[in-house]
């Protein structure tokens, strides 16, 4: 491996972008999610509380689901070479998992990790040259919810990965980008976190724990203390609320106990004792809540795959006529 790593970086996170996006979200009193993911130190805490509370990481058969979803996908694959298209690829450890079974079934496989993170484009590239040559590797740093050019070789035939990051936006912004990006010879892998059993309200309260810890809050709370807000500023509580299409989910507001003022880019921002700012949302869905929110875009589901403790479930979808 050279010590040098090629990455393509997006228009969406050039620096002037990410300054209107960051100074949008301290006006707005909302967080874009991207800003938890910004530096290596961030990276670093999500992929570390990721390793402790993610059932795709301790559930055994939450990471059967996902082998099912493979094989699934492959055995309908049948050109030789295939371009997997990894957005939001995270660490890049379901995908390599994904590209593990395409080589070992003959394929000659091409990789586009695409990530907010640098470091974590930089991590899931890391982890996929384990299997294929850095040739065919190319890092993509984009951010999914502002790009509106985004393009993709269409020379090869494509599985398009999108695993574990509908919960952290609101579907009717995300889903149609992504409606655009898969094309109708695509192959869709789309996974989804569920709220298990037959109560919804009850499945959330169930697994608020997963939010609601001790590594979460550290997390979360790095934007916060590196514009300079301290933690006895305010105090973080979690709670679940419901938004569009009926979804309930896992909100995070800092709430101020005392007046706090911070500058960044030159502009000041000043916050009122009893003042919330949203850190982060967690939607969690429901198999027909899915099903419902993908088929208004046009993106059919042809086979699913649900964990016995009905907290995941992954979908092979394709695009509609």
């Amino acid at each position: 491996m050279k010590s040098v790593a090629n990455i393509l970086v997006h228009e969406s996170q050039f620096p002037e972008n990410i300054r209107r996006d960051l100074l949008k979200s301290l006006r707005s009193r909302k967080i874009n999610h991207k800003f938890h993911y910004d530096s290596v130190k961030q990276t670093q805490k999500w992929l570390s509380l990721h390793q402790i509370y993610s059932p795709s990481r301790n559930d055994e058969n939450v990471r059967s689901i996902y082998e099912q979803s493979f094989e699934g996908v492959t055995k309908k694959i049948k050109s030789k070479n295939i371009h997997v298209i990894g957005l939001g690829c995270g660490g890049g450890q379901k995908d390599t998992r994904l590209l593990k079974l395409l080589k070992t079934r003959g394929k000659e496989i091409f990789y586009s990790p695409c990530d907010v993170s640098a470091a974590m484009v930089l991590t899931a590239r890391k982890t996929a040259l384990s299997v294929l040559p850095e040739k065919n590797c190319f890092p993509l740093v984009c951010d999914l919810a502002t790009a509106s050019n985004l393009q993709f070789s269409n020379r090869r035939s494509r599985i398009v990965t999108f695993f574990g990051m509908i919960p952290n936006f609101e579907p009717q912004e995300i889903l149609p980008k992504l409606a655009t990006l898969v094309h109708p010879n695509d192959f869709l892998l789309f996974s989804a976190n569920l709220a298990p059993g037959n109560s919804y309200a009850a499945g959330m309260v169930k697994i608020l724990p997963q939010y609601d810890n001790p590594q979460t809050r550290d997390w979360l709370m790095t934007f916060l203390l590196d514009l300079g807000i301290e933690k006895r500023d305010g105090e973080m509580k979690f709670e679940i609320a419901i938004g569009g299409f009926g979804l309930k989910r896992f909100v995070a507001n800092f709430q101020f106990k005392r007046a706090r003022q911070i500058e960044v880019e030159n502009e000041i921002f000043k916050f009122k004792a009893g003042e919330k700012i949203r850190l982060f949302f967690s939607c969690r869905y429901t198999p027909k809540l899915v099903q419902k929110v993908l088929s208004k875009y046009k993106l059919k589901i042809c086979e699913q795959w649900i964990s016995s403790s009905q907290e995941e479930d992954v979908f092979f979808c394709r695009k509609s006529a």
